[in-house]
């Protein structure tokens, strides 16, 4: 084993024990308070989530007819013409308490059906699926303005950082491991090993860190869950970690929660079924974000999105197939919330995008730019030369966000 194989293998081995908690090879959680106490989260619902189902439009004339045995007969009420699937009622309560907004007709620039081109080009801001190799949630971080330029600013919960996450400015992830942690005997020797090397020092140091505030995070029946993580249950489970994480003064001010799960093809059912799950497991999600960041509620703001959505009709085998347009949601103590944009087309065929899909009304871009100008209060000149370049077109969204 050459040196640099060495090193690379003792690096992985020293954050994988720490619990799967992972950092960058960047050094130092640093200890001055960073200029901002604002936090955003980003929710990737992966796979293209049905908003449809989740924001299900009742009050539409089209609707039963257009959705066949998809259709739901009953939901909870949003306006008198929007309601939200069944499975969704901690959002519906924070929908009634001002603190969700809901968006429909929602869509990125892109107009194909492939996940991974759709994925990257939601996460790399720009209008192309290779229009950059960094991610627009890395060059916002890269805007807060800060004397210690390795500081941790960002944190990615899920497997690996993704994209949206990905670039120049450090930031760590942390993702649940079903392995025990190792003894501290081990740890202990590790220790030794890496005293006298800042790098893998301060990595293993942090991803410890990372692992203990998580673990505290969870409680005993999330850890029992957690070692048998699936789609139905990983919301809640990741959610949890996030919020103790942030809650950090000194820590990360940007987060990204990945799930996924949501290509719902076949049997995707209405008020029961994969979807109705895959929704229930994600409102678990949002009441353990309300639950464990209730000390920073106020300054948080919570971004759900979705690479595209579905088609209106169902398929031959009851579920649905790539669409374009979607549902997001916006919530948070920071939020201005009880409210609904939908530019809405209809959906009889003649309204339908290429007589299939959902009508793209709202640029998904002018969403995350509001947010980032008047919750993290980034300048729009910032956001739309450097955050979200060519993005001018999109405009942006007004009294999204609370005055503080």
């Amino acid at each position: 084993m050459t040196i640099m194989d060495r090193r690379k293998f003792l690096y992985t081995a020293a954050t994988g024990l720490a619990g799967a908690a992972t950092l960058t090879a960047f050094p130092g959680l640093a200890t001055a308070a960073l200029p901002t106490d604002k936090r955003l989260i980003v929710v990737l619902l992966r796979g293209g989530m049905d908003g449809l189902a989740a924001v299900p439009p009742l009050g539409d004339k089209d609707y039963a007819a257009a959705r066949g045995k998809l259709a739901l007969t009953d939901g909870l009420p949003l306006d008198g013409f929007f309601a939200l699937h069944p499975a969704l009622a901690p959002l519906h309560a924070l929908y009634k308490k001002k603190e969700l907004t809901v968006f429909h007709g929602i869509a990125s620039p892109y107009r194909e059906r492939s996940h991974f081109d759709g994925q990257n080009l939601l996460e790399n801001g720009t209008d192309r699926p290779n229009g950059a190799d960094s991610g627009w949630l890395n060059r916002t971080l890269a805007s807060f303005p800060d004397e210690r330029a390795d500081r941790v600013k960002g944190l990615a919960i899920g497997q690996n950082v993704p994209l949206i996450l990905y670039g120049k400015q450090p930031v760590a992830s942390w993702a649940p491991s079903r392995s025990k942690m190792p003894d501290s005997a081990l740890l202990d020797q590790l220790e030794r090993i890496y005293d006298n090397d800042a790098l893998f020092h301060n990595a293993l140091a942090q991803g410890l860190a990372i692992h203990e505030i998580a673990d505290e995070a969870l409680s005993g029946e999330q850890k029992q869950r957690m070692k048998n993580i699936n789609r139905g249950n990983a919301a809640g489970v990741l959610a949890a970690a996030a919020s103790k994480l942030l809650q950090d003064k000194n820590g990360a001010r940007i987060a990204t929660v990945d799930v996924g799960g949501w290509d719902s093809h076949a049997r995707q059912g209405t008020s029961g079924g994969s979807l109705a799950n895959n929704l229930k497991g994600f409102a678990q999600g949002v009441e353990a974000f309300t639950k464990n960041l209730a000390p920073i509620w106020d300054k948080t703001a919570v971004l759900v999105v979705t690479e595209f959505g579905r088609t209106v009709h169902e398929n031959g085998t009851g579920g649905t197939d790539h669409g374009t347009a979607s549902a997001a949601f916006l919530m948070g103590g920071a939020v201005n919330g009880g409210q609904i944009y939908a530019d809405w087309k209809g959906l009889d065929k003649n309204s339908l995008y290429q007589n299939r899909d959902l009508m793209p009304t709202t640029d998904m871009r002018a969403l995350f730019k509001s947010v980032l100008r008047d919750h993290l209060g980034i300048p729009l000149s910032t956001i739309e030369n450097v955050i979200f370049p060519g993005s001018r077109s999109a405009g942006t969204l007004s009294k999204l966000i609370r005055k503080s």
